[in-house]
């Protein structure tokens, strides 16, 4: 008889990536894998030390991450407002902000918040990296990232909120892709991302129904999030998107140099 080891894979229990997960941790593929929840940063680290096989990684962890290849057609991304990655101050323009507090849990979003300070409004705050406590953050900073569950929950009182995947569209005119599944060496065994991402999206309403009763957000809140806000698809206009997004990184020397998307080949 023949054996195989399981796959390990990482990836968040955020809501933004449960269609890509919900197969591996409640669907049909759940027995074949071994899956880890742990925030996107975190995940990143484990594939990094070939603790894991495969992970749901923040985007620019790919430019960092040696012999990394990404697996094609599957991401988490927006294509015009996200929700859940959000930049948050008392001070009504960007261009008053001093001072910014990055949530710790995420690098993609945080590279990104560099970028839109240093490329498109001329000028570089001074950062801190935080626990993603708003007002701890705020207490300290004139601004905020906050991103995933804790983005869309917090009272939004008195606060002026920037959408991050919307002001990458003002300001490029292309959709922002925040995460893929991305390995550095594959085993016997390659788990199907694209039938377990599609299996996860038709199973919506479980996921409505499980997040529902977990979170603040209402089940209309969580489906439209899923199905307006977020694409599972990657396409030419995503593609553009992130590839534009490595070449700011690369120019603002947030990340050494670019290196070409290189996707792995898919039984």
């Amino acid at each position: 008889m023949t054996t195989y080891k399981r796959p390990r894979l990482a990836a968040s229990s955020y809501l933004n990536s449960a269609p890509l997960i919900w197969s591996f941790s409640n669907g049909s593929r759940s027995d074949d894998v071994e899956l880890t929840d742990a925030v996107p940063s975190r995940c990143a680290d484990l594939l990094a030390e070939a603790a894991v096989d495969f992970a749901l990684v923040p985007v620019i962890e790919y430019q960092r991450i040696p012999e990394g290849k990404l697996v094609r057609d599957v991401c988490v991304a927006s294509r015009e407002s996200v929700q859940s990655v959000v930049l948050v101050s008392r001070l009504k323009s960007l261009e008053n902000v001093t001072s910014v507090a990055l949530d710790v849990s995420s690098r993609t979003s945080a590279t990104l918040v560099k970028i839109v300070f240093q490329e498109f409004l001329g000028f570089e705050p001074r950062w801190t990296i935080a626990s993603p406590d708003l007002q701890q953050m705020l207490s300290q900073n004139d601004a905020a990232l906050i991103i995933g569950d804790p983005g869309m929950m917090f009272p939004r009182d008195e606060l002026h909120v920037w959408d991050m995947a919307e002001l990458w569209r003002k300001y490029t005119g292309l959709g922002f892709v925040f995460a893929m599944w991305m390995a550095r060496q594959t085993g016997d065994v390659t788990p199907d991302f694209i039938a377990a991402r599609d299996e996860g999206l038709r199973r919506i309403e479980e996921i409505v129904a499980a997040y529902a009763s977990s979170t603040s957000l209402q089940p209309d809140e969580i489906r439209n999030y899923l199905t307006r806000n977020i694409t599972f698809h990657l396409d030419d206009d995503l593609t553009r998107g992130m590839e534009t997004y490595f070449s700011l990184a690369a120019k603002h020397g947030l990340i050494p140099e670019q290196k070409p998307l290189t996707f792995l080949e898919l039984p």
